[in-house]
């Protein structure tokens, strides 16, 4: 992989005349960690205050969602800080085209953007490089309060925090109401028992398939695979970074994941299945059970391309014990140069678009799932879909993205797991081809 030229190193901390103050922070709600220009008071007993800051920004933000998304925000930001105007870089809607030009220009020394869009998993990849700022550097411990629980450890490296969730996606199973009432059946809340109902429902002839979900050699079963090991009780790296993937855990979740193809439940064709793939199974009627993104809620009610629209209920993942719903952390998170030349209009757009003003509006007006707790726990927000409604129960889980070699582990983690779906190689085997080729990745230098 080409190594692109590092920036110099620019941890910054800001001490102004009522300026912003890094340090420990008071646990503040996230309900008054707002938009405002005056945010919480650290344990300084100084506040972070944007009322002054000002000059011009340049936004890198690809167009992977909604149009309109992005001006709408900007639009909100220039209002309420008059003196920062924000110029919009359109970048690729491909991430890793996104990702190279990003690293070419600020490991080239460039000064713009000053604030990018980035995907969940680059907070190693960007921090080992120097392509990122060090965010916790620059602001009180009480500015992260606002998030709700999990995403901030996925934006951590090393102990410091290098990005800003922006907007969240997550897993949900989606289910056919209609066959489950027909069946008498509850909605399943732990693993075995989806399994169990699924074989029921296939049984009786009511539907061809029991579960659908993304079991292609590729970055989705990643996203799959970590869902089941972290509701097993496993890791893929401890906290040293050592890989941990080849244990009683990781068997226990890849096992029951080659057990739902061998007993009928899962088509074996899943294993070449992509998100459209699987969602596609399920909208035509041919599956009970899907694993999906929040976009599948609106896809499986649209008459126009589904066949059950209308009978498709959601709800949080299940898990091996009650009292589950883990879900992989997909989304976007908000990155600032470490190169940028006007660093507190960069920190007030962050803060901004992380309150409770931007945060409802890409909620209620562009459907998607906010990263602010306040927000998320909304009754008015909860009220705008069911999707939004299970936000509060579920528990977002990280990839092993803490890693700057995070693109070669998840290879390592997909490739394997898919073998073992696919009968290539027994769960042991590829288990332990997987924590062989993971350590490899983690003894080589780290790169984009």
């Amino acid at each position: 992989m080409k190594k692109f030229s590092k920036g110099a190193a620019y941890a910054v901390t800001l001490v102004m005349a009522g300026g912003l103050v890094a340090g420990c922070g008071t646990n503040n709600s996230a309900a008054n960690t707002s938009s405002s220009t005056t945010s919480n008071t650290a344990a300084t007993g100084k506040t972070v205050n944007f009322s002054d800051a000002s000059g011009t920004i340049v936004w890198a933000a690809p167009p992977i969602t909604h149009s309109g998304l992005r001006q709408t925000l900007i639009n909100a930001f220039e209002k309420k800080y008059p003196k920062i105007k924000v110029v919009l870089q359109d970048q690729s809607s491909d991430t890793d085209t996104n990702r190279s030009s990003l690293a070419t220009a600020i490991g080239g020394g460039s000064s713009t953007p000053d604030v990018f869009m980035g995907d969940v998993i680059w907070p190693a990849q960007f921090a080992a490089n120097q392509l990122a700022l060090p965010l916790s550097d620059s602001l009180p411990s009480s500015f992260w309060s606002r998030f709700s629980p999990g995403l901030v450890n996925g934006a951590t490296y090393q102990g410091k925090v290098y990005a800003a969730p922006f907007f969240a996606d997550s897993g949900f199973l989606y289910y056919r109401k209609d066959l489950l009432q027909k069946a008498g059946l509850p909605v399943p809340q732990t693993w075995q028992q989806l399994k169990s109902e699924a074989e029921t429902l296939q049984k009786r002839g009511l539907v061809k398939y029991g579960f659908v979900w993304q079991g292609a050699s590729y970055e989705g079963l990643t996203c799959d695979f970590m869902e089941y090991l972290t509701d097993a009780g496993g890791k893929v790296l401890n906290s040293k970074g050592q890989p941990v993937i080849d244990s009683p855990q990781a068997t226990k979740a890849l096992s029951f994941m080659r057990g739902l193809i061998t007993s009928g439940v899962t088509p074996a064709s899943v294993v070449q299945m992509q998100e459209p793939q699987a969602e596609d199974v399920f909208d035509q009627g041919n599956a009970a059970f899907l694993r999906n993104w929040s976009y599948a809620w609106d896809d499986s009610n649209n008459p126009k391309n589904s066949r059950v629209a209308g009978k498709v209920g959601v709800t949080v993942l299940p898990s091996f014990q009650p009292g589950g719903g883990y879900s992989t952390i997909g989304g976007w998170d908000l990155y600032v140069n470490p190169h940028s030349k006007n660093l507190k209009a960069d920190l007030a757009f962050i803060n901004f678009m992380t309150g409770t003003q931007a945060q409802t509006i890409l909620a209620k007006q562009f459907s998607e799932i906010p990263t602010n707790a306040a927000v998320a726990n909304n009754p008015s927000v909860k009220a705008v879909s069911p999707i939004f409604n299970l936000i509060p129960k579920t528990k977002y889980i990280a990839r092993p993205s803490q890693s700057p070699n995070y693109p070669q582990v998840s290879q390592a983690i997909y490739q394997n797991v898919n073998a073992a779906l696919a009968g290539n190689e027994s769960v042991s085997a590829a288990l332990k081809k997987a924590q062989q080729q993971i350590q490899q990745a983690q003894g080589a230098n780290s790169g984009l």
